[in-house]
C-alpha cells in the first residue's frame, strides 16, 4: 500500500505542476498527454485493487505488488521530471534547440509506462486469486481470470476492443499518441513567430537568427529539405564557449551555448557529398539515438559544426574506469536488461530508417546517469552511418590498442574483409548489427571483453570466429539471456533475430524480473519457457498486425506472450491438479484435465480429510498395478491424464458394472473415474464442461452426481 501511495503522491505533484499548463511554451500538448495517461494508469490500478484485494490483507497477500509498484513509481518520477523541464522558463532558446524535435514523451516515458503496467495488473490478479476467505468467491475469480487469458483475445483489434482501456491503449488515446508531437511543433512555431513580431519584448539580432533557424529546421523536418546555417549563429553568440576537448582527437568538443551544454563535431573541408547524410542526421528523433540538433557551415574557412546532445561517457569508458579483477560485473541484472532494451530500441529505430550501423560496439554506446533512478542510465547509440560524418566516435575514446576490432564484427563481415578490394557492403546490414549487439550483451552479462582470455590472436582470431568460435559465459549468467545472446551471434545471418524481436523478448524478460526479484541470486530464478521460442511462434501474427514498432502495440505484445507462456506451460504438464484451501475446514478441490474433446474440468471433488486424499492419489495406481501383476482383475485404469476406470468382480468372477463403466461405455466423449472415499462422505462431481474444439462448441454438461460407497 505504501508503494501505491507514493505513486499517487507523484501524480498529485504532476497535477499541481500542470495548473499553469497554458504557460508551457515547449511540448505543452505532450505534457498534457503524459499527465492524462499517468492519471489513467493510477485510476485503473485503484479500480483493480478495489475489485481484487482487501485492505486487511495488505500485510500478508499484497507482497507481490511491491516490486511492480516500485518500478511504476520510478516511471512516474521520470515523467514528473520531464514536465518540470518543459515548465522551466529559463534559457528558452537552449531548451527550444534541445526539445524542438523530441519525441521522448511517447517513445521514452509512455513506452516505459506501457512496459511496466502489465506487471502491476498481473501482480494484482495473482494476489486477488488468494485474497479473501470465501472459497466460492475465490473460485469465481479464478474462472474470470482464466477467461481473460483465452486464445480468442490473441488478436490486436479484439484485444484493443476488450482490454484497451485496462491496458491504457484505447483507440482515442492511440490517435493522440500519433499526432501530439506534430501539434507541439506547430505550437512552437506559433511561439517563435509571436516572439519575432512582439513589440513588448524586442529580440536581439542573434535571437532573431535563432528564431529563423528553428522555424527553418521545423519546416525542413516536414519537407526533408535542409540547408546549413551560417556558423556565426553559433560561434558569434555571446555565451558560446568551448569548455574541453573530448577523446584523443580535435573533432569533438564540449561547448556551452544558450545556457546549455552540448557536444560539437568540428569537421574540416568540403561537405558537399555529405549534405544528404547531414539532413538525415538532423531529421532523426528517438530517445535511444544520439540526436543531432543543428548544423552550421563556415563558407570562408570551409568548416562544418554539428551540434548534438551531450552524454556523460561511453559504455567502453564506464567499464574501463569502474571494473577491476574483483569487480567485473558492474550492473545489476535489471539494469543490464534495461541497457540492452535501450540499445536494441535505438537500433530498431535506425533500421526502420534504413540506416545500418556497421560499427556497433561499446565505444558507440553512450551513457548518461538518470537523476531519479539510481544505478540506471539513459542509453543512446552513436557513430551510426557509412560516411566520415556519421561514424565519428563520441565523448570518450579509450585506448583500444590491445583490443582487436575483429571481436565485434560478424563472421560474414570478416570473410568479406579477407577479400582484396573489399568495399565492406556486408558490414552495413541488419544481421551484422545484431551480431555486434550479441557481443555487447556478452560484455554486459559477464563483465568480460569477448575473447579477452587471449587464446585467439591476430589472423587466428578472425579465422576461428568465422568457423564458429564464440566467447564462453561465466556460470552465474542467466540462461534465458544467454540463449538470446547466442541466437544473436549465430554464424548464419538468417538465424539471428531482428531488433524488433529482441525488443519484444527483452520487454517480457524485464517484466519477469520485476515480478520475480532475484534478491541477488539471478541463477535461482528462470522463466518457465524460452521467450525466444515464443517469439518465433507468433512473428507472423505480429507482421500482420500493422506497425509493430508503435508503443501502442506493447500491451498486446505482452498479452500475446502471456498467452503463449500459459499455453506452453499447460502443454508441458498434461495433468493439472489444484488445491484450494478453506480457512475453517480442510476442503481440497481437484481440477483434473483429460477427455476426448479436450480439457474436462471436475470443478469440485471434495475430500474432507486431506490425508485420505493424498493417500488415495499416491496409493491407488500402485496397488492397482500390484494386483494386476498378480493376475487378479480387480480394476482397469488409464494413467493418461489422471483417469481411473474401475470394475469390481464378485466371488464368482463376474464383473459388476459401476456407474463409471456405464457412463464411459455410453461413448459420451469423456472419461470419468469411480473413487472410494475413505470416510464414506459423498463425492460430488459438479458441472463438467468440454471446451470448444476446432471452433465447435459441443455444449457437453453433466449435472451433479452424488453417490455413497459402503465400506
Amino acid at each position: 500500500m505504501e508503494q501505491f501511495r507514493q505513486v499517487g503522491e507523484v501524480l498529485g505533484s504532476m497535477k499541481a505542476l500542470m495548473v499553469l499548463q497554458e504557460d508551457i511554451q515547449i511540448n505543452r500538448r505532450q505534457c498534457c498527454l503524459l499527465l492524462h495517461i499517468f492519471a489513467m494508469a493510477f485510476e485503473e490500478i485503484a479500480s483493480e485493487i478495489k475489485q481484487n484485494l482487501k485492505l486487511e490483507e495488505k500485510n500478508t497477500k499484497w507482497k507481490a505488488l511491491e516490486q511492480p509498484l516500485r518500478e511504476l513509481h520510478r516511471v512516474f518520477k521520470e515523467g514528473e521530471l520531464y514536465i518540470k523541464q518543459c515548465l522551466d522558463v529559463k534559457d528558452f532558446w537552449g531548451r527550444a534547440i534541445t526539445f524542438h524535435n523530441s519525441k521522448d514523451c511517447v517513445e521514452f516515458h509512455i513506452h516505459n509506462l506501457l512496459c511496466s503496467f502489465p506487471a502491476v495488473i498481473e501482480a494484482i490478479e495473482n494476489a486477488g486469486e488468494i485474497s479473501g476467505l470465501d472459497p466460492d468467491e475465490m473460485q469465481k475469480k479464478g474462472i474470470l481470470l482464466r477467461r481473460k487469458y483465452d486464445k480468442e483475445w490473441n488478436d490486436p483489434k479484439l484485444f484493443q476492443l476488450r482490454y484497451g482501456k485496462q491496458y491504457l491503449v484505447p483507440k482515442e488515446l492511440c490517435k493522440r499518441l500519433d499526432t501530439v508531437w506534430k501539434e507541439d511543433r506547430w505550437l512552437l512555431c506559433e511561439v517563435l513567430k509571436e516572439k519575432k513580431s512582439s513589440e513588448s519584448a524586442v529580440l536581439t539580432k542573434n535571437e532573431q537568427r535563432l528564431a529563423d533557424l528553428l522555424l527553418k529546421k521545423i519546416s525542413a523536418l516536414e519537407t526533408y529539405n535542409w540547408t546549413l546555417c551560417p556558423s556565426s549563429i553559433l560561434t558569434g553568440a555571446k555565451d558560446y564557449a568551448v569548455r574541453r576537448r573530448l577523446g584523443s582527437g580535435k573533432e569533438l568538443k564540449e561547448i556551452q551555448w544558450l545556457g546549455e551544454s552540448f557536444v560539437m563535431h568540428h569537421l574540416f573541408g568540403e561537405v558537399g557529398s555529405s549534405k544528404d547524410e547531414i539532413s538525415t542526421l538532423l531529421s532523426l528523433s528517438h530517445p535511444n539515438v544520439l540526436p543531432y540538433l543543428c548544423a552550421f557551415w563556415d563558407e570562408e574557412k570551409k568548416e562544418c559544426f554539428l551540434v548534438a546532445e551531450l552524454m556523460n561517457k561511453s559504455l567502453a569508458c564506464h567499464v574501463k574506469e569502474n571494473s577491476s579483477p574483483r569487480r567485473r560485473i558492474l550492473f545489476s541484472l535489471p539494469v543490464v536488461v534495461d541497457i540492452m532494451i535501450q540499445i536494441a530500441r535505438g537500433m530498431e529505430y535506425l533500421h526502420s530508417q534504413k540506416i545500418y550501423h556497421g560499427d556497433l560496439n561499446p565505444t558507440n554506446v553512450l551513457l548518461k546517469s538518470r537523476t531519479l533512478s539510481e544505478g540506471y542510465f539513459l542509453v543512446k547509440v552513436a557513430g551510426y552511418g557509412s560516411s566520415t560524418v556519421l561514424n565519428r566516435n563520441s565523448n570518450c575514446l579509450p585506448n583500444q590498442d590491445s583490443i582487436s576490432p575483429f571481436i565485434w564484427y560478424a563472421p560474414e563481415v570478416l570473410a568479406e574483409q579477407e577479400k582484396p578490394e573489399s568495399n565492406s557492403i556486408s558490414k552495413y546490414s541488419e544481421k551484422a548489427d545484431v551480431y555486434s549487439f550479441g557481443m555487447i550483451c556478452f560484455q554486459l552479462l559477464t563483465g568480460k571483453i569477448p575473447f579477452e582470455e587471449g587464446h585467439l590472436q591476430g589472423d587466428k582470431m578472425s579465422r576461428n570466429i568465422r568457423t564458429g568460435e564464440r566467447p564462453l559465459f561465466s556460470f552465474p549468467s542467466p540462461k534465458y539471456l544467454v540463449n538470446l545472446t547466442r541466437r544473436c551471434w549465430q554464424t548464419e545471418p538468417s538465424l539471428r533475430p531482428s531488433f524488433s524481436s529482441i525488443c519484444r523478448i527483452l520487454r517480457y524478460v524485464k517484466k519477469f524480473l520485476v515480478m520475480n526479484p532475484d534478491n541477488g541470486h539471478p541463477e535461482l530464478h528462470s522463466p518457465p519457457v524460452d521467450y525466444c521460442d515464443i517469439e518465433a511462434g507468433f512473428q507472423k501474427k505480429l507482421s500482420a498486425s500493422g506497425n509493430s514498432m508503435a508503443v501502442t502495440q506493447i500491451p498486446f505484445h505482452m498479452f500475446a506472450y502471456k498467452l503463449a507462456e500459459l499455453d506452453k506451460t499447460c502443454l508441458s504438464t498434461k495433468v493439472e491438479i489444484c488445491y484450494s484451501f478453506g480457512q475453517e475446514e480442510e476442503t481440497y478441490n481437484i481440477v483434473a484435465a483429460h477427455g476426448y474433446f479436450g480439457r474436462l474440468i471436475f470443478q469440485y471433488a471434495s475430500f474432507n480429510n486431506s490425508r485420505s486424499l493424498h493417500f488415495f492419489l499416491a496409493a491407488w495406481p500402485v496397488v492397482g498395478i500390484w494386483f494386476t501383476s498378480l493376475g487378479i482383475s480387480t480394476m482397469a485404469f488409464n494413467l493418461n491424464g489422471f483417469n481411473f476406470n474401475q470394475s469390481v468382480v464378485d466371488s464368482q468372477g463376474r464383473v459388476i458394472n459401476t456407474w463409471a463403466d456405464i457412463i464411459n461405455r455410453a461413448n459420451l466423449g469423456m472419461e470419468v473415474m469411480h473413487e472410494r472415499n475413505a470416510h464414506n462422505f459423498p463425492l460430488n462431481l459438479v458441472v463438467v464442461e468440454a471446451p470448444s474444439t476446432n471452433g465447435k462448441d459441443f455444449g457437453l454438461r453433466i449435472s451433479v452426481v452424488e453417490f455413497l460407497i459402503a465400506k
